[in-house]
């Protein structure tokens, strides 16, 4: 039997329809272009337990009213700050449309902002860390109740208003994730090269990280902790996409070389059966060079480009950020790509309370002299610092300088950068990417005007002009979607 919500004379749904279909309805707004994996995992182990769940990956197919009315249980996964913004406001429609459904908030946002999302008429729950099994339990727990927007949640890892709860993070029994139910890859982000696209799958070698930059928002949920993804499971995940057409895959873990060995052989096992297959990972500047003698090998197996936290060129940035390299680290980390012929990918976070504006000359110097112009993304040129609730930046001893105060529904801290020019600057770029966004201006034509915008910023009738390559790249392969958070 579907249920129904009491809206105009209809039925709310009860406990028994939980496990029925569509009784569980499981939401992801955005996974950075990506087949959501945040629906795929959840769903195979709510599957495994006999439930029957509804899936919707709003950034690509519309929220159907009946599957919200239909619902005891509406599950959206945040597992980054655009998602959660997002995901937020499908739980407000949720509960317009069914005030009776228990709404979870899973994935890495959702403890972070439990005080925001549990608040009002918002969320009932929030689950961090490795989410699957207390999301699983949390469903039991709602179907073996009465109604489930009031029953008594009393599961470990499931947060609610009267009962907070640390974040699970030991690594659930291995599931296959189902896939079979979410649209196609087609609809997602695929690989470009030499203007030829093609399907993208994405998996997770790991979860979490052996690592614990201040402003990473994994560091206040796992805190340095690692989960690994069973070998067998990563690799027929791969194998189940690559037969529905991806041609690439990417490996969203934070860093693919906490498990170095881990990683390699799953893509040695996936080069042996699909020897044409390319795939991209985000490693640290410090595990390229710590690992140097593995990129040769990473290239042989078809690694396309290698996405990197570089975040800045300012020692004493990256200094309060914890990073773990310098700047003579990314020169070092770029040549050893190059040796082997990687692309780095890098990411950037040019807009934070200690970045200066030369730094941020400094970094586009960088872009002009090694002709990155299209390996970094624009939107990377105007990434500011976001700290959510529990970030470990707050721990900053000089934060009263620029810190303000908490915007829950913005779920993250106000800041005022010392430099009234990089503020100034931050807006002037945001506009400039936003547009080059809408009119697919090529990189160098939207690079030249963020150079513009810089020197019209510095006020100095000095202003130098970008440096001359020192070498001519070839313009590398890319996702369809610049991934941002």
């Amino acid at each position: 039997m579907v249920a129904t919500v009491l809206l105009a004379g209809r039925v709310p749904p009860t406990a028994s329809d939980l496990r029925g279909p569509g009784g569980v309805l499981l939401v992801s707004c955005y996974e950075l272009g990506h087949q959501p994996l945040a629906l795929a995992s959840p769903l195979a182990y709510l599957r495994q337990a006999g439930f029957a769940p509804a899936t919707i990956d709003t950034s690509v197919e519309a929220l159907p009213t009946e599957a919200v009315e239909a619902a005891g249980l509406v599950a959206i996964s945040v597992p980054m700050h655009t998602a959660l913004r997002l995901g937020a406001a499908v739980a407000a429609r949720v509960r317009r449309i069914n005030p009776r459904a228990h709404i979870c908030f899973y994935g890495l946002y959702a403890n972070l902002n439990a005080t925001y999302l549990l608040g009002s008429d918002g969320g009932d729950s929030v689950i961090g860390g490795e989410y699957e099994p207390p999301l699983v339990a949390l469903a039991g727990n709602l179907a073996d109740a009465g109604d489930p927007r009031s029953a008594t949640v009393d599961v470990p890892g499931v947060g609610t208003r009267t009962r907070p709860a640390l974040p699970v993070l030991q690594r659930p029994d291995p599931v296959l994730p189902v896939r079979a139910d979410l649209p196609p890859l087609r609809t997602y982000a695929g690989l470009e090269r030499d203007g030829t696209i093609v399907a993208a799958g994405y998996v997770e070698a790991t979860r979490g990280c052996h690592h614990t930059c201040r402003h990473c928002p994994i560091t206040p949920v796992y805190g340095g902790k690692l989960a690994v993804v069973p070998r067998p499971i990563v690799v027929e995940d791969a194998r189940r996409q690559i037969a529905a057409g991806a041609r690439h895959i990417t490996f969203g873990d934070p860093d693919f070389f906490n498990g170095p060995a881990h990683g390699l052989r799953i893509c040695r096992e996936l080069h042996i059966e699909f020897p044409w297959l390319t795939f991209d990972a985000t490693i640290k500047v410090e595990h390229l060079l710590e690992h140097r003698q593995r990129l040769v090998e990473l290239a042989e197996l078809g690694c396309a480009f290698v996405v990197t936290a570089v975040e800045s060129l300012s020692d004493e940035v990256l200094r309060r950020l914890d990073k773990g390299h310098r700047r003579a680290d990314v020169e070092a980390a770029l040549q050893a790509l190059d040796d082997v012929g990687v692309p780095m990918r890098p990411s950037l976070l040019p807009f934070s309370p200690w970045e200066t504006l030369s730094g941020y000359v400094e970094l586009l110097a960088f872009v002009a002299e090694h002709d990155l112009h299209d390996h970094v993304d624009p939107v990377m040129l105007s990434i500011r610092l976001l700290i959510p609730p529990g970030s470990a930046i707050l721990d900053d001893q000089d934060r009263d300088g620029w810190l303000g105060k908490l915007d829950s529904s913005a779920f993250s801290y106000r800041w005022t950068h010392p430099d009234p020019r990089m503020d100034a600057l931050h807006r002037a770029v945001s506009a400039i990417v936003e547009d080059a966004s809408r009119t697919l201006a090529p990189n160098r034509e939207t690079f030249a005007q963020i150079w513009a915008a810089t020197e019209t910023a510095s006020g100095d009738p000095a202003f130098p002009n970008p440096p001359p390559p020192n070498r001519q790249r070839a313009k590398p392969p890319r996702l369809t979607e610049s991934w941002f958070c």
